[in-house]
């Protein structure tokens, strides 16, 4: 099981996950960045994005062929959900007030996901602002804490584990101008015992190996790899080391 091997990451363990966003990936170019994936030393495939025009179904099903990798989805909405995954981050937007991306669309989608054999991996998200009006935050239509207000952070975070959470997603939006400050990753994960996730706005491997030694159990990585697939095996390297 998914949340098995992720509950047993360790403190110091470093994992990384590759985001794939299906819409921006064509059939081969998917291929290849997986084919990339499995010689850097990816630790897993996480699967979804903000906004997709297409199934994500066809690209579940060529990331498997591809790889024995884990594959999570990270869905942007109900519609995200593939039987040909391994698991879902079950995502509570708790840094917004939108109800149905704290609970609404998780009641649409329970009973699909009751049904399936995917792993089921309860997941607080917290966007932090990042110098840019992120997708997330658009389509969400929701507000980003302010990356200054390490203590709303810091208990928006411990919020999230009381309340059974099993995950933290810490992130300034995807292709984010600015990436997560250290002290705020070292803070959080000061107080909270649960992986923490860290992306958003990762462009080089210097930022991995910061985010890395700030606390981040797993660091998640897509645009900067969609914009040079060459920098994977760096970045991989740069966690790694």
């Amino acid at each position: 099981m998914i949340y098995q091997e992720l509950s047993r990451i360790k403190p110091d363990d470093k994992k990384f996950g590759l985001l794939i966003d299906p819409e921006n990936y064509n059939n081969d170019q998917l291929v290849k960045t997986i084919k990339k994936a499995n010689k850097a030393g990816v630790d897993y495939i996480f699967l979804g994005g903000s906004l997709l025009s297409k199934s994500i179904e066809p690209s579940a099903k060529i990331i498997k062929e591809n790889t024995t990798l884990p594959l999570i989805l990270f869905p942007g909405n109900l519609m995200q959900i593939s039987e040909d995954a391994d698991g879902i981050l079950l995502l509570s937007l708790i840094s917004g007030r939108n109800p149905d991306l704290l609970i609404g669309n998780h009641i649409l989608a329970a009973k699909r996901l009751k049904a399936s054999k995917l792993d089921i991996i309860p997941t607080s998200y917290i966007l932090i602002e990042g110098g840019n009006t992120s997708a997330v935050e658009y389509i969400s239509n929701t507000k980003p804490i302010p990356a200054e207000q390490t203590d709303i952070i810091v208990s928006t975070a411990i919020a999230g584990e009381l309340s059974g959470h099993k995950m933290l997603y810490l992130e300034s939006g995807s292709g984010a101008s600015n990436s997560l400050d250290s002290k705020t990753i070292k803070e959080v994960k000061k107080h909270i015992s649960i992986p923490l996730i860290v992306g958003g706005g990762l462009k080089e491997p210097s930022d991995i190996n910061r985010v890395s030694n700030a606390g981040a159990n797993i660091v998640m990585v897509g645009n900067a790899i969609e914009e040079n697939p060459d920098k994977l095996n760096l970045m991989v390297k740069a966690l790694k080391k």
